[in-house]
């Protein structure tokens, strides 16, 4: 059988070091805002190219806490619209509605299934403040013309980066240098899930900017809006990123750009290699870290049928997209036909830095069957 995404096995590539650090946290009897989660935090902030990281519970929060920290600094108001991708998961809406935002959904580019951004400049109103930019599945969804629009439309740029670490946006110009999603907009959000390229081994998030005050904001928020000890200038809660997922991230925040090589060289035998009428892999020229190897099949449930009859397990992201889900019934009539088709033919196959060259072997074999 080969697993979707086999934890075991992937942390167990580092798990000696991942075992030393544990051992570390338990040994030292400091388990909450310790040396652990300041080192984590200076370490992934230089690694994404910003001035401070702030870890916290997870990435939901991440995202909820930077738009709660741009309404206190008067930036952001009850009702002010948030154009969001159509396409994505649904906590990225949440953040939004949790802060008494508005969302305004754009449809995906069928091509690359990011946001489309031939698309935004229109769903903008005299109310839009913000773009929340989501680098679904691992792909870099900005681009030179989401920064334009930007700077015209004078908007917030939050990237929603729960997918993609470690991944990178190279400008068109020549004089134009690398840089590392987190790093594209005003701030940025994180998730150490498990299952992320860098993942802990339980919750966690942080926050990436390199505006001080609002990383101090976010600070005191996810510290029951302390600033300091006893004294609350903010409605905050708590929302912490403990020591030992801070450590454990440490370690495998040193094998991330070789785990991540290694998810491309996996989705670059399947781009080469799968051959199918049915079968479309959607892609682009933008950098792709293959948090997620999507496929499009107009008979998806039969192909997934069929690959796990193969012994091959596979996910579907995200069969139901979020304005067609109860929890936002006012947006169920709305019609969004690129993202009800990605939510009908998408299947993700298996993609991961343990993963063999035979079993991705066996994949492509058995889709190509198909």
């Amino acid at each position: 059988m080969i697993d979707y995404l086999p934890l075991k096995r992937i942390t167990a590539l580092h798990g000696e070091e991942i075992q030393q650090a544990v051992s570390h946290v338990v040994e030292s009897g400091w388990y909450l805002h310790g040396e652990a989660t300041q080192r984590f935090e200076q370490h992934f902030a230089h690694y994404v190219g910003v001035r401070h990281c702030i870890g916290v519970a997870n990435g939901l929060d991440a995202l909820q806490l930077i738009l709660r920290a741009y309404i206190y600094k008067g930036i952001l108001h009850e009702g002010d619209e948030v154009i969001v991708p159509a396409n994505t998961f649904i906590a990225t809406i949440l953040a939004i509605t949790e802060n008494r935002l508005t969302p305004v959904l754009v449809e995906p580019d069928i091509h690359t299934l990011q946001i489309d951004d031939s698309l935004i400049e229109q769903a903008i109103t005299p109310h839009t403040r913000a773009i929340m930019l989501v680098h679904l599945y691992g792909q870099c969804a900005f681009s030179e013309r989401i920064k334009d629009i930007c700077e015209r439309h004078h908007l917030l740029l939050i990237e929603d980066c729960a997918q993609a670490h470690g991944c990178t946006y190279t400008p068109l110009t020549p004089s134009g240098s690398q840089a590392a999603v987190g790093s594209l907009g005003n701030a940025a959000a994180f998730s150490f899930y498990p299952g992320k390229n860098l993942g802990g081994l339980g919750d966690g998030g942080a926050v990436c900017t390199d505006d001080e005050e609002l990383a101090t904001i976010i600070r005191s928020l996810a510290n029951y809006g302390s600033s300091r000890k006893y004294v609350f200038p903010y409605l905050g809660r708590n929302s912490r990123l403990d020591e030992l997922q801070a450590a454990v991230l440490d370690v495998k925040l040193n094998y991330l750009d070789s785990d991540n090589k290694r998810r491309k060289d996996i989705a670059a035998y399947y781009r080469a290699n799968i051959r199918h009428d049915d079968i479309t892999v959607p892609g682009g020229q933008a950098d792709h870290v293959y948090h997620i190897f999507p496929v499009l099949c107009r008979h998806r449930d039969k192909l997934q049928q069929h690959l796990q009859k193969e012994g091959i397990a596979t996910l579907i992201h995200y069969p139901i997209p979020p304005h067609r889900q109860q929890c936002y019934a006012e947006w169920n009539s709305l019609s969004l036909p690129v993202t009800e088709r990605i939510s009908r033919e998408e299947l993700s196959l298996p993609c991961h830095p343990a993963m063999s060259d035979a079993e991705a072997e066996s994949v492509v074999r058995a889709v190509n069957q198909f």
